[in-house]
């Protein structure tokens, strides 16, 4: 459930960074819920070869570690992108 909360939140700044680049924020939050989804399974399956199946907490830790860093990954592309600016230099010559 905490992990739910956390993703909405961290959804909703990415699509905030992504609509100040100039960008679709919504096709940037599929990204971000696909990538923590598939991180998080692989961080799932890495901590039971780690940790063994009886160990939950640490397996449950690690796969959580691992969708947090797909959302600072998503979000360093988001990043690199340039600053879109609504000017007037993209209407000259429209009047």
């Amino acid at each position: 459930m905490l992990e739910i909360i956390i993703l909405i939140f961290l959804t909703r700044e990415i699509g905030r960074l992504a609509h100040s680049k100039g960008l679709k924020p919504g096709t940037w939050k599929i990204y971000t819920v696909v990538g923590w989804i598939t991180l998080e399974v692989i961080g799932v399956i890495a901590g039971v070869i780690i940790f063994g199946k009886d160990n939950l907490f640490s397996i449950g830790m690690l796969g959580l570690a691992f969708g947090i860093t797909s959302y600072f990954i998503i979000k360093a592309q988001l990043n690199k992108l340039p600053d879109y600016f609504d000017d007037d230099i993209d209407n000259i010559g429209n009047n």
